[in-house]
């Protein structure tokens, strides 16, 4: 199993096919397969070798999907960067990869040369457009200059990509995934949902994370239509989705809201969707109201997972997305486990719990990653006899769904982005004035959770939020700062180890609430 086998499959199968639109650019599929192999042979001849890491550092385009697989296809790993990172987060990722080309567009031209400067070894910056001025060559240039070079024939096990996360202990973590996780991921979702080669995709989700890249893979794989747009903005969105007929997008909640909510929503013309996807966070009941009501005829798919799964570990189907029948209740849930999937909820032993038991969920599957790059023992102890262990808190009914109900780590997910608050209270802990703090998930309409910071100032200080929340701003990404802080005088609660005990600062906040994650 190999990303890039269904390149030469569609070019044998559907060479005429339009398989890519990108504003005025459009592509055939032998075009596209064409401007890969020709892309890989220059990134070859630019000196990449077998395994050698590639990043990416862009906003949504063609060309990213060119370079997720001209990077395999020449037998190197592709590192994509999440741009909402600060410069010196993706340092650390260019570093701890030790990659050695770096593709960007001009929107993250200049953080991408002052990562250049920040690192200790040599990195070439190769433009994603010919705006990138810094850049000694674009990828046009090496698709343009260069004949088109064998596909690399790697086997299942070798990894295609490295996908960064945030660490809860302040470092990040790269997600070795496999040629075989992306594609027995892509199997197991085909296998379950009735997309087809007239399907057509809209990339509105950013790309770099491993959610979109999920559907790069799928789509190609069976021959479908992408379409692409910069970013999300909701009317772009809508404009796209009503111009380009699109069939299948992924979404996370606060983006839904966002397009539902738009003041000119009944001016766009919403016929065409087939299916809509969504995950990284749970869905507000009244904004999963809104789009069975505005959206009837569309099937509607929750997803669960991670990166560490490729990402999907459960699905919820369409047909239990309905607010009426006897179903209803398990609108609520995450769904069941994905074909070839095993999960387990289990107690702090590893042992399985009665059902409706609350404990942590374990999966094993095709699609768990080869572990971190780097972090043997961090990967030892999150696949254990090869079952991952999420970290999330869930029970499970007697028909299999699941119902996430709270995360063993103490992570925070706001808009879609995962945010580890041990990486927000190690920036807060930097600023002179805090002797203390913690940094919890609080309720937010919008954004699902927000950044809450709890913070006991040194005796005699007396720091204001807007000080502490702009000092966060020089050290970590934007949406990871917090966006409200209140201070104590009393030092915070402690379990009997000495942590502090996060389930008692968050009860006020979340009381009433049937589910600690929202």
């Amino acid at each position: 199993m190999r990303v890039t086998q269904p390149l030469l499959r569609n070019r044998q199968q559907r060479p005429t096919a339009v398989a890519s639109i990108d504003g005025n650019r459009t592509y055939t599929w032998d075009e596209l397969v064409s401007r890969i192999a020709r892309l890989a042979s220059g990134l070859k001849a630019l000196g990449l070798k077998e395994k050698d890491r590639v990043g990416v550092l862009a906003l949504n385009s063609d060309r990213y999907m060119e370079l997720l697989f001209a990077v395999p296809w020449a037998g190197g790993i592709v590192v994509p960067l999440n741009h909402r990172w600060s410069s010196a987060e993706i340092a650390f990722a260019v570093a701890d990869s030790d990659m050695r080309i770096i593709c960007v567009d001009e929107t993250f031209e200049n953080t991408a040369l002052e990562v250049v400067e920040s690192v200790d070894h040599q990195l070439q910056i190769i433009g994603i457009d010919g705006s990138v001025k810094s850049a000694k060559t674009h990828v046009d240039g090496l698709a343009d200059k260069q004949t088109e070079c064998p596909e690399k024939q790697s086997s299942q096990d070798d990894v295609s990509g490295i996908f960064y996360t945030g660490g809860t202990t302040g470092r990040s973590k790269g997600v070795m995934l496999t040629h075989g996780n992306h594609v027995s991921n892509t199997l197991q979702f085909l296998s379950i949902i009735d997309m087809t080669e007239e399907s057509v995709y809209l990339h509105a989700a950013p790309m770099f994370h491993i959610a979109d890249a999920l559907y790069v893979y799928m789509v190609t794989h069976i021959g479908g239509k992408h379409i692409f747009i910069p970013r999300f903005e909701p009317a772009l969105c809508a404009q796209a989705i009503q111009d380009h007929k699109i069939s299948d997008i992924i979404l996370v909640p606060t983006m839904i809201q966002m397009l539902l909510e738009q003041p000119n929503f009944k001016d766009f013309d919403f016929s065409s969707l087939q299916r809509l996807y969504y995950g990284a966070s749970p869905m507000p009941e009244a904004v999963a109201h809104d789009l069975v009501n505005k959206f009837p005829w569309v099937k509607c798919f929750q997803l669960y997972g991670q990166t560490e799964s490729a990402p999907l570990l459960t699905a919820l189907d369409s047909k239990y997305h309905n607010t009426s029948n006897q179903n209803q209740g398990r609108m609520k849930s995450a769904g069941r486990a994905m074909p070839a999937v095993e999960l387990k909820i289990v107690d702090e032993n590893g042992e399985e719990v009665p059902r409706g038991q609350i404990g942590e969920i374990i999966a094993k599957g095709p699609n768990i990653m080869k572990g971190y790059w780097g972090q043997d023992e961090l990967t030892s102890k999150t696949v254990k006899d090869g079952w991952l262990h999420t970290g999330d808190a869930a029970h499970m009914d007697e028909g299999g769904f699941i119902f996430i109900s709270d995360r063993l780590k103490d992570m925070i997910i706001s808009g879609g982005e995962n945010i580890y608050s041990t990486e927000v209270e190690n920036a807060l802990y930097e600023h002179n004035d805090v002797a203390q703090c913690a940094v919890i998930g609080i309720p937010d309409d919008k954004w699902g959770e927000s950044v809450h910071a709890i913070v006991v100032p040194r005796e005699g200080a007396n720091p204001s939020t807007e000080d502490l929340i702009s000092h966060c701003r020089k050290l970590i990404a934007d949406y990871k700062c917090p966006r409200s802080i209140s201070y104590r005088t009393e030092a915070l609660p402690l379990s009997g180890p000495g942590k502090v005990l996060k389930t008692e600062l968050r009860k006020p906040f979340w009381e009433g609430k049937e589910r600690q994650v929202n």
